[in-house]
């Protein structure tokens, strides 16, 4: 017996849309499947656990649809190596002629991690719910884009238009090899009208617009090296840390939640600047031992350093960020001019929205309203995904995030994703695939 059961369409429903529901539906045994097999190959960034596995697996299951398929290595990029080679999956169908559609996903999870109750890369099935490590995020959301596209195929054989469906690396560590060197290739945009979906895990009623910024920064505290009998002899670079946590808990952080933004940010208190301190580092470190971890040392630490993941909002720009930063240390130095600090950016991120009025926003929403039942709900990300990339680098801006599965469920351990939204969401994806390719599609035309 099949494991999913597909609904019973209405009497009133379009022969357009019922065809492709039917072709999803269709496919929806093998797509279950496959988001299993993808979930028991561990994936694990870092540092980059068997890439070249799932990618083998993705291409294989594109060819088997009729995809058209390319393996693309990222090469040039440092985090491709003999050991951790970074492989991206781009399949596609149709032709040259038309706009294109665009479906992305990682395939790269973050370690499991502990409390797990069941296999976290054991691909279960129970009560309805796909588990394991990237279940939700986003390897079934993966699986339902290859199957919606493969379904728009299957319904309309003569589609107008190209689809395309990548499988990418890294996007846990920042995409730069996955997303963002297909872009630098010129493998996401190019000439046509094209529109890129993500489906990273919102839920089958929500639409994600785009994305806050990321201005990670680390701030090294510099002191003076001294005898730990003699303390008095040195200056602590822990003690001027401390100091400028202490400045950052008392000014920094309170004026930062003190800003909102319109961005339809989710969860609520996302709609907030936030500073979080990501880790702390000081003293000596064991040469030994090969890890970063400081060891019992009879000195005063002369270094001591704090990592910032600072996020911010559309309404905020990256300079003013940077400078308020900047200002906490000018003040800490103007009331102890011995202090000495060096703030080091990491990573900025500028904050991404798709246009208002997007084709690829109002498809979707059709689609949500015509499948779910409902109407579709358009949210922003408290944190960055791909988008960044497809917008910034391959200059698109008709790109969102809509797949299966709940955000609150990434990176915990008991990961899951239900198995009705797997099939529902690929349902939504390829309607709204269909009359991006083909707007002026309908009943007379194609029944």
């Amino acid at each position: 017996m099949s494991r999913v059961q597909p609904p019973q369409h209405s009497e009133g429903r379009s022969a357009r849309t019922a065809r492709v529901l039917a072709a999803v539906d269709a496919h929806a045994d093998a797509m279950v499947t496959l988001a299993q097999e993808l979930v028991r190959i561990p994936t694990i960034n870092p540092p980059g656990e068997r890439y070249q596995d799932c990618a083998e697996l993705l291409a294989e299951r594109m060819r088997h649809l009729g995809f058209a398929v390319e393996l693309l290595e990222a090469e040039g990029r440092p985090e491709h190596t003999a050991e951790w080679p970074r492989i991206n999956v781009l399949g596609s169908l149709g032709g040259n002629g038309g706009p294109c559609v665009h479906l992305n996903g990682h395939f790269d999870v973050v370690p499991a991690g502990d409390g797990w109750t069941v296999d976290p890369f054991g691909g279960l099935i129970r009560e309805g719910r796909l588990y394991g490590r990237g279940s939700a995020d986003m390897k079934a959301g993966l699986a339902a884009a290859l199957y919606a596209a493969a379904a728009v195929r299957d319904a309309f054989p003569d589609h107008p238009g190209r689809m395309e469906v990548s499988g990418t690396v890294d996007e846990e560590s920042g995409g730069f090899a996955g997303v963002a060197h297909l872009a630098e290739l010129g493998r996401i945009g190019g000439q046509r009208p094209t529109y890129v979906i993500i489906p990273e895990p919102f839920g089958v009623d929500r639409i994600c617009v785009g994305h806050r910024g990321v201005y990670w920064f680390r701030i090294t505290a510099l002191g003076h090296i001294a005898h730990g009998s003699m303390p008095f002899l040195g200056r602590s670079a822990i003690d001027d840390l401390a100091a400028l946590l202490a400045a950052v808990q008392r000014d920094l952080i309170p004026a930062i939640q003190a800003r909102s933004t319109t961005m339809p940010v989710v969860p609520e208190g996302a709609r907030h600047g936030s500073l979080n301190v990501n880790s702390i580092q000081g003293g000596q470190i064991d040469p030994e031992s090969g890890s970063d971890i400081p060891r019992q040392s009879p000195c005063v630490a002369d270094r001591a350093e704090a990592v910032f993941d600072r996020r911010f909002l559309p309404e905020e720009r990256i300079e003013d960020v940077r400078a308020e930063v900047q200002g906490v240390l000018d003040r800490l130095c103007a009331e102890d001019p011995e202090r000495r600090y060096e703030l080091t950016d990491l990573l900025v991120v500028e904050p991404t929205r798709a246009p208002d009025d997007s084709p690829v926003i109002r498809a979707l929403e059709a689609a949500v309203s015509s499948v779910v039942g409902r109407a579709a709900r358009r949210v922003a990300s408290p944190g960055t995904y791909d988008q960044k990339h497809v917008a910034r680098i391959a200059g698109v801006e008709h790109c969102v995030a809509y797949g299966p599965g709940a955000l609150e469920q990434a990176h915990q351990p008991d990961e899951s994703c239900a198995v009705a939204d797997m099939v529902t969401s690929a349902k939504v994806m390829a309607l709204a695939t269909l009359e991006l390719l083909d707007p002026a599609g309908g009943d007379a035309q194609q029944s």
